[in-house]
């Protein structure tokens, strides 16, 4: 009965350490600079090079280029006539 009871107690702890690790890991970052991925990728950088120079992801890069393509697309972007 006392193994049983250690190896249920012992499988509960681990399941807290393992959830609070997970949550840990979606915390959020610090905002990317957006100009500076930009700025990187019209300079002919690939996208695994800007990650790898700004040290964020490779899903940023992309977040940052398809804000930038919106905002491009966007009827505000447009010049007046």
């Amino acid at each position: 009965m006392l193994k049983k009871l250690t190896v249920v107690a012992a499988g509960a702890f681990l399941a807290l350490t393992m959830s609070l690790e997970m949550g840990a890991a979606t915390a959020h970052a610090a905002k990317v600079d957006c100009d500076a991925v930009m700025s990187e990728l019209n300079s002919g950088k690939k996208a695994t090079e800007v990650a790898t120079d700004l040290k964020i992801s490779k899903s940023s890069v992309y977040r940052c280029k398809k804000k930038a393509a919106k905002a491009a697309a966007s009827p505000a972007a447009s010049p007046a006539p």
